[in-house]
C-alpha cells in the first residue's frame, strides 16, 4: 500500500502536468477560434472523412461515436490545422464488425500528403514525417499534444480480448507541406 504522502505527491505532479499541457494545448490564436476543420483526406490509403469536434471527458480526449465509424474527430483543445501548434485528429481503427475510418492509417508512409479542409474554405496540406506504434502506457503526450504539427491517432497492435481494447496506438506525425 502506498504511503499517503506519495499519493498526494503523485496527484500534485499529475495535476501540474495536466495544467502545463492544458495551457499549451489552448494556445490557438483567437482569430482562428471560429475556424474549424471540416474533413480530412489521405489519398494514398483512399481515405476521406468528415471531422467532428471532440473535447475532454473525465480527463481524456473524447472519441468519435462507434456508431459513426466513417467519422474522425478534431480535438478542440489543440490548434486548428494550419495554425501554429499541435493539431490532433483521432479516429477508430475498427468496430466490432467492420473497419473504421483509420483502419489503413498504419500503412501511411513518410512523405505522403494529408489534406485537411477547414470551415473557411482553406485546404491545409501536411507531409508525413513518420508513423509510430507505441504501447498505450508509453503514449508520447508532449510530442502529440504540445509539439507543432498534425498528429493522427488511432488504436493498433495486438487486441486484448479480455480487456476489449488494443494495447497500442498508431500515431502519424506530419508537418506543413
Amino acid at each position: 500500500m502506498a504511503r499517503p504522502g506519495r499519493v498526494v505527491l503523485a496527484g500534485a505532479v499529475t495535476g501540474l502536468v495536466l495544467v502545463a499541457f492544458g495551457q499549451s494545448m489552448q494556445s490557438t490564436p483567437k482569430k482562428a477560434a471560429a475556424v474549424v476543420p471540416k474533413s480530412i483526406e489521405i489519398s494514398s490509403i483512399d481515405m476521406e472523412a468528415p471531422l467532428m469536434k471532440l473535447g475532454l471527458k473525465d480527463g481524456e480526449v473524447e472519441l468519435p461515436p462507434y456508431e459513426k465509424p466513417e467519422m474522425a474527430g478534431w480535438y478542440t483543445g489543440s490548434a486548428v490545422p494550419g495554425e501554429k501548434g499541435a493539431s490532433v485528429i483521432v479516429g477508430h481503427v475498427d468496430t466490432k464488425t467492420a473497419p473504421a475510418v483509420f483502419y489503413k492509417l498504419r500503412h501511411v508512409r513518410k512523405g505522403e500528403i494529408v489534406k485537411v479542409e477547414r470551415s473557411d474554405g482553406k485546404v491545409v496540406k501536411y507531409k508525413v514525417d513518420g508513423v509510430e506504434q507505441v504501447h498505450k502506457d508509453s503514449f508520447p503526450l508532449r510530442r502529440v499534444y504540445v509539439e507543432d504539427g498534425l498528429k493522427l491517432v488511432t488504436c493498433g497492435g495486438r487486441f486484448d480480448r479480455a480487456a476489449g481494447e488494443y494495447l497500442d496506438n498508431i500515431i502519424v506525425y506530419a508537418s506543413r507541406a
